[in-house]
């Protein structure tokens, strides 16, 4: 996979990731204004552990299973890259039907030793996503090894579709029934959606089964491996990449138990501490996430394609990927850090506006904490696929797990003194990803010998991203007496997005090859080469 070839596979799924992100938001903002800090408590307890469960069946397999198909390919191995997923299949519908009955039958105890047992609801209500996930994730690992992220990118966009209609249907169906039942009913809408992307995923290969009938009957390699072997094969690079997987979730989980009683330990009451605990995970990380859908959508891509170039040796192109991959996220990462930062709170006012002042105000606080923490996680996803394509995956492991220790350290000291409270949880989630990230551009040094273009890479993405934020807060101060606080948000939004993308051309951090993964990009970039905007 040529470099131009792995960023269009990354903007297909950025697409389809900003779709979904666009159908969240109308999932997330009318949830948090219907069900507010207390039901988001609720249905938050819920999430980390469902998240965690679903990691540990299904994270590690679909980068194991895209790494040994694109590999095999490589190789002229049809037969075996499709044996691979017959295996790791069955393998991950066997850990989705064991996840899944144990959520099941001890869903009661789990909450109650979670501290919040009105969170019942929402965990019951998410045991069918822990059966179908791990089904849709087998054909995802499976199309990503292929090379083929739209099949992936239809089942995101299917997937939250039915997610948002009918966890909001629910929502509003239920909530006369009180909070903890109306949190379920939001919950269900994950399950509701993993049977949706499930079925198109099962939908697309079958329709694709003829191609790959035809491929296989071109195999160039006659001798078949083991069960047994691929077994090996798949958990080498999956278990490592599981428990790595698996670290932050495990923080989260432990996060809901620490800061709960951390917040009561220093007088704040079990509602309160909820109330927080809600602001923190259901509002302002919900914002943290939405640059994710791009980072990760490129390391997706990023691990196959580091993963075919290893095979065949070609450390040129090594080189290429992943300096291309790392310029890439800090042009996503730094402007968004940036951005949430000048307008935490006029956009949690834009968003969550049925919420009073106060809270308002708190979850700004919040989240402009959080946003320094977008740069380093976008990098820790980026770095992470390149260790994991190089065959490295447990060197990010062992980076994120010492970044966890700390975290969890920080955590504790910093939500027990009542003056910093919640926002403990967020400095320390900074801090973690801060320490993860340094560590894994370490290795990548390390084991690609990549010497970076600091300016091309670092510095201008940093010029431009600081002059957007500059404009953004600018814009906003100037409109806000004018046209008030939710339309000035809005207009410093668009022209600090107009601004970022007239300083990138300025600055020369995009280049004439980048322009082909936009619409039209082509003649776009033609246009502003005439203009000497652009070199070609």
């Amino acid at each position: 996979m040529s470099k131009n070839n792995f960023l269009k596979g990354a903007a297909i799924l950025g697409i389809a990731g900003a779709i979904v992100k666009i159908m969240g938001a109308f999932y997330r903002i009318p949830l948090g204004n219907i069900i507010k800090t207390e039901g988001m408590g609720y249905y938050q307890t819920a999430y980390p552990l469902y998240v965690l469960l679903l990691t540990i069946s299904t994270a590690g397999f679909p980068v194991a299973i895209a790494k040994l198909v694109s590999e095999k390919r490589a190789l002229g191995d049809h037969k075996g890259a499709f044996k691979v997923f017959k295996v790791a299949f069955l393998g991950l519908l066997m850990a989705g039907i064991l996840t899944s009955m144990f959520v099941f039958i001890n869903a009661k105890g789990i909450v109650e030793r979670l501290g919040n047992t009105n969170a019942y609801y929402s965990l019951i209500a998410l045991v069918p996503a822990l059966l179908f996930v791990p089904i849709m994730a087998a054909f995802r690992g499976y199309f990503q090894g292929r090379q083929t992220m739209t099949p992936t990118a239809l089942s995101q966009i299917a997937e939250q579709f039915i997610r948002v209609v009918s966890g909001l249907g629910l929502t509003y169906y239920l909530i006369d029934r009180g909070m903890p039942i109306a949190a379920g009913g939001a919950s269900f809408g994950g399950s509701a959606g993993a049977i949706a992307g499930a079925f198109v995923m099962v939908g697309i290969y079958f329709h694709e089964r003829k191609e790959i009938n035809k491929e296989m009957s071109t195999n160039l390699n006659e001798e078949e491996e083991s069960v047994t072997k691929i077994i090996k094969d798949l958990l080498v690079i999956a278990i490592p990449i599981t428990i790595g997987a698996a670290i932050v979730p495990i923080m989260n989980t432990i996060d809901t138990m620490l800061v709960l009683k951390r917040l009561q330990s220093v007088g704040f009451s079990k509602m309160e501490a909820n109330e927080l605990y809600g602001q923190l995970t259901g509002f302002a990380q919900t914002l943290i996430n939405l640059p994710q859908v791009f980072s990760m959508a490129l390391a997706i891509s990023l691990v196959p394609a580091v993963s075919e170039a290893n095979a065949r040796r070609d450390y040129r192109e090594i080189k290429n990927i992943t300096s291309s991959g790392i310029r890439i996220t800090l042009l996503i990462g730094l402007p968004c850090a940036f951005g949430l930062f000048v307008l935490a709170e006029p956009i949690i006012g834009l968003l969550y506006f049925r919420n009073p002042m106060e809270t308002i105000i708190s979850i700004g606080k919040i989240l402009s904490i959080l946003s320094f923490g977008v740069v380093f996680l976008t990098l820790v996803q980026s770095l992470t696929a390149v260790l994991q394509g190089l065959g490295k995956p447990i060197v990010p492991v062992v980076n994120l797990f010492i970044g966890a220790v700390i975290k969890v350290i920080l955590t504790y000291i910093l939500t027990g003194i009542r003056s910093i409270n919640i926002k403990g949880a967020a400095i320390s989630t900074v801090v973690a990803y801060f320490i993860a990230s340094i560590l894994d551009l370490i290795s990548v040094r390390k084991y690609t010998k990549l010497k970076f273009n600091i300016k091309e890479v670092f510095i201008n993405p940093l010029i431009a991203s600081l002059g957007m934020a500059l404009v953004a807060k600018v814009i906003y101060i100037g409109f806000m007496g004018i046209i008030g606080s939710k339309l000035a948000t809005v207009a410093a939004i668009i022209i600090a997005a107009i601004t970022y993308f007239i300083l990138l051309i300025l600055t020369g951090s995009l280049t004439y090859n980048d322009f082909e993964l936009l619409p039209k990009g082509k003649n776009i970039s033609d246009k502003l080469v005439k203009l000497k905007l652009l070199k070609r």
